[in-house]
């Protein structure tokens, strides 16, 4: 686990995601509301269907569409994040998803993305983690496998909090008892992507920050 890096508890996003109502979800996002820094916010009714489509699946998992309603006029920026990057790339690629998922959810996370960590939260019990595997996330993680271990191991040098994260001999000797260099680049690549989008999130107000966030705008 990463020098400096308190453990986080999960246990809020997944009953949010598999117990709580309708109401309750409201309620949850209710004293959260984004307010774009100035930038015009689409409304659903003025998306095209497709876009309607990718703005429904967002909300669904995580109360909020920001990201959707940002860039609803600007659907070639929108590809690059979901056509390019997660199609080609995240949902693609030469590493297995799973262990994509899995660093998604550490790096959230670690990143105090609350909107992104409802979804990743989903989408990593989707891809067959345990309730119990995401509670030890940031805990213990003999619960995973060592390639589990280590892919976990380079999301924690990632972090956009690790000022300090780097690639040693002995983290990339590890990686490479489970992939190769051209696999460990690639989660580099997605994880390098993964934190550019939740800086743009951050700075534009686009999707909700846990309380335990550091990235916020100064004090006025």
């Amino acid at each position: 686990m990463a020098s400096g890096q308190p453990e986080r508890d999960i246990s809020q996003c997944l009953y949010y995601l598999v117990f709580a109502s309708s109401l309750e979800r409201v309620q949850y996002h209710q004293h959260r509301e984004n307010k774009m820094s100035g930038l015009k916010r689409y409304r659903r009714d003025e998306m095209q269907p497709p876009m309607q489509d990718m703005y429904d699946m967002v909300h669904r998992l995580t109360g909020q569409a920001g990201f959707i309603e940002a860039l609803a006029d600007a659907p070639d920026l929108l590809d690059l994040t979901m056509k390019d990057f997660y199609g080609k790339i995240f949902h693609g690629g030469r590493v297995e998803r799973r262990y994509k998922e899995l660093a998604r959810l550490r790096m959230s996370l670690g990143h105090g993305c609350r909107s992104c960590n409802l979804g990743n939260t989903q989408d990593a019990l989707d891809a067959g983690y345990s309730a119990e595997q995401l509670q030890n996330i940031e805990g213990d993680r003999s619960l995973f496998t060592a390639a589990e271990q280590a892919v976990l191991s380079l999301a924690d040098q990632m972090l956009m909090t690790n000022q300090q994260g780097h690639m040693s001999p002995d983290l990339h000797a590890e990686l490479s008892q489970y992939f190769s260099d051209n696999e460990i680049l690639e989660l580099g690549t997605v994880m390098s992507f993964l934190g550019g989008v939740a800086k743009f999130l951050f700075v534009f107000d686009l999707a909700e920050k846990e309380d335990y966030c550091i990235f916020r705008p100064a004090a006025a």
